[in-house]
């Protein structure tokens, strides 16, 4: 039987690697959310992607099978875009990203702006950067602009194999500009807690599920949740070790696959239902 303190009132959970790798839905993903809609279990997807809205992200998922609404996702531009409107209320931006950081700062409030110096440069990944816009960049952070950015991610997957992420563009930036950014995305803990004020649910009943030890898991510690690792992209079993010591950290769970975190959650749940129960 759980313990009192191990209760699960919500779930923020990964995307690419962890309910589908690619334009592939990984087995069992259908089922997980299916079980988790039909028990009212709160959750939110969060993902580290910048470049696209939650609608399309949501329609992305729907088209897989895996249900989805784009009140149901997290992405690290609209967490960018939360924070510098805490921060700087309609502040002006210099943005080096794709249609997802743009709109979503808009959304926030945000001026986008390119002759004059703005009050922050936001990065994030973008396909199509210039070498002129990478050195206007440059310019305004060493000129005073606050730098945020998206993700750290160094590498990502596409249909030819990995290439250079947000983290890639980022390391240019900081060795020209000589400053550190403020990171939004996995691992820090500021897009976890943007999704966990998303999700209406305290830190300590909420499970962070992903397939990445170093974003996902150290993320989930990070914002003070219990963490899930699933081997279902990145980490497996060969690796799982290597990963961890790199990271640092580890999992409060691990399940091979998604039907095995599905029989988890139906068991803390039943567990806990018990307990509610005992006490009555």
């Amino acid at each position: 039987m759980s313990k009192s303190n191990d209760r699960l009132r919500g779930l923020l959970i990964d995307l690419d690697g962890t309910l589908y790798q690619g334009s592939n839905r990984i087995d069992g993903a259908d089922r997980l959310i299916a079980y988790i809609n039909k028990v009212k279990l709160p959750y939110q997807y969060v993902t580290n992607n910048s470049s696209v809205s939650a609608e399309e992200v949501a329609e992305r998922l729907s088209a897989m099978g895996i249900p989805a609404q784009a009140s149901d996702v997290c992405t690290s531009a609209q967490a960018a875009a939360g924070y510098i409107a805490d921060q700087a209320p309609g502040a002006s931006v210099f943005v080096i990203g794709e249609s997802g950081l743009r709109s979503s700062l808009q959304e926030a409030g945000c001026r986008l702006t390119e002759d004059e110096q703005p009050d922050y440069v936001v990065q994030g990944i973008d396909r199509t950067m210039s070498y002129e816009r990478m050195a206007r960049a440059v310019r305004y952070i060493r000129a005073g602009a606050r730098y945020v950015m998206t993700n750290p991610d160094l590498l990502l997957p596409s249909a030819d194999g990995l290439i250079p992420g947000a983290g890639s563009i980022g390391a240019m930036l900081q060795a020209a500009s000589g400053e550190r950014p403020v990171v939004i995305g996995k691992p820090s803990s500021i897009l976890m807690d943007y999704s966990l004020r998303r999700l209406g649910v305290p830190h300590s009943e909420t499970w962070v599920i992903g397939d990445n030890i170093a974003t996902d898991i150290a993320a989930g510690h990070a914002a003070g949740c219990k963490a899930v690792l699933v081997l279902t992209g990145l980490t497996h079993n060969d690796n799982l070790e290597q990963y961890a010591a790199a990271a640092g950290c580890r999992p409060d769970r691990i399940c091979n696959t998604l039907d095995d975190l599905r029989y988890e959650i139906a068991s803390n749940l039943s567990a806990n239902s018990m307990c509610r129960e005992d006490k009555a």
